[in-house]
């Protein structure tokens, strides 16, 4: 136990250094005040950069979890590195919480009822609420130029963008969608797509803001020959959209609007912003450092590359690692608590008899 307690001092002391903030970005977690989402509000994180003046705003949203329960242990800090990257380019980034997902207050509000008979067009009108009633209050920030807004989501976040694109709040000058779909049951499975199909054509018929929707090769919850039937559906009605087929991108290319997949969707998004007169730097900010912790020495040289990985992650986050070895870690937790216990979930499933393991967690607060 005195190993044990040595390791997760280490960790906690090297962790509590401020190195979620860069000299050149600002972030701030605080609430979206929202009648419908009750005295909580919406859950918001937001980075901009550190210098004079409003900048343009972008709002990112996020994608529904296949597993229900897995909705309340989510938080807008888990796309930081998605938000940084807008920020980076001169926008105000926010990273909103729909209703119904992790701290955010007023219940879901986006079932679409029975997988045979779908609702998607009215699950998608809900989410684009949310988003509207955000964006009228981020509008008036200080911080915010309201003459351009941008909208980015991913998967059942992208659809609600969408939505919104079909009844455009005030200043929305382009639109982001990153495999964007509802209804993925499994892998390659969705409820009734054609009826997911028709909802896409019926936003079309009223979309015309800018859109870019982007879609992996390998994407398992909406593949591009299904994406396709989107986009044709949409374009079919008047919608404007880009339609890019990204690369494969790991196990499942529905993961690529993440902080690994930058690589890839950071150059697509720059080329859609520069059409649409939206490049607002040409040199970009510098990011924020990890912390430079070294990775426990039992580590393989592929731990030690996961563990940088995990140090660069967004809170809250937590590692695990086996006496021989073995590793797991979770970041992007509602919670402290919740990041640990999935961490050593993770570590446990590849241990070995016999192994004791050590667990260290990042501890900073963000206004919670």
């Amino acid at each position: 136990m005195q190993r044990l307690g040595t390791m997760l001092a280490y960790l906690l002391f090297c962790c509590l250094v401020p190195c979620a903030r860069g000299e050149s970005l600002l972030q701030e977690e605080f609430r979206i005040p929202l009648k419908s989402a009750g005295t909580k509000g919406l859950a918001a994180v937001m980075v901009r950069p550190d210098e004079p003046g409003p900048h343009p705003l972008a709002v990112l949203t996020h994608g529904t979890p296949r597993v229900l329960d897995d909705r309340t242990g989510m938080t807008p800090l888990a796309m930081l590195p998605q938000a940084m990257e807008f920020a980076r380019r001169g926008w105000t980034a926010v990273v909103v919480m729909r209703r119904g997902y992790g701290d955010s207050g007023g219940g879901y509000q986006e079932g679409y009822s029975r997988c045979e008979s779908p609702f998607y067009e009215n699950a998608g009108i809900r989410s684009a609420a949310d988003l509207r009633g955000a964006i009228e209050y981020l509008s008036k920030l200080p911080e915010v130029d309201a003459s351009r807004i941008l909208s980015v989501g991913v998967s059942a976040g992208g659809f609600a963008n969408v939505a919104l694109s079909a009844d455009p709040p005030p200043g929305l000058v382009a639109a982001i969608s990153f495999a964007g779909g509802r209804g993925s049951l499994s892998s390659d499975q969705v409820c009734s797509p054609e009826s997911l199909v028709k909802a896409f054509a019926d936003f079309g018929k009223k979309s015309r803001v800018p859109m870019l929707w982007v879609y992996a090769e390998n994407d398992h919850y909406f593949g591009p020959p299904l994406a396709r039937q989107f986009y044709q559906a949409f374009a079919a009605g008047g919608g404007r959209a880009s339609f890019i087929t990204a690369p494969a991108f790991g196990n499942d290319g529905h993961t690529l609007f993440s902080r690994k997949g930058i690589s890839i969707w950071g150059p697509i998004v720059d080329d859609f912003l520069k059409t649409q007169n939206l490049t607002l730097r040409t040199t970009l900010l510098s990011l924020p450092k990890p912390p430079a912790i070294p990775p426990p020495a039992q580590l393989s040289p592929r731990g030690a590359q996961d563990f940088e990985e995990y140090l660069a992650s967004p809170p809250h986050k937590a590692f695990a690692a086996s006496t021989s070895g073995h590793y797991g870690y979770s970041s992007g937790r509602r919670t402290q608590k919740d990041a640990a216990g999935r961490a050593l979930s993770n570590c446990e499933k590849a241990i070995s008899p016999g192994d004791r393991w050590y667990v260290g967690w990042d501890r900073r607060t963000h206004g919670r």
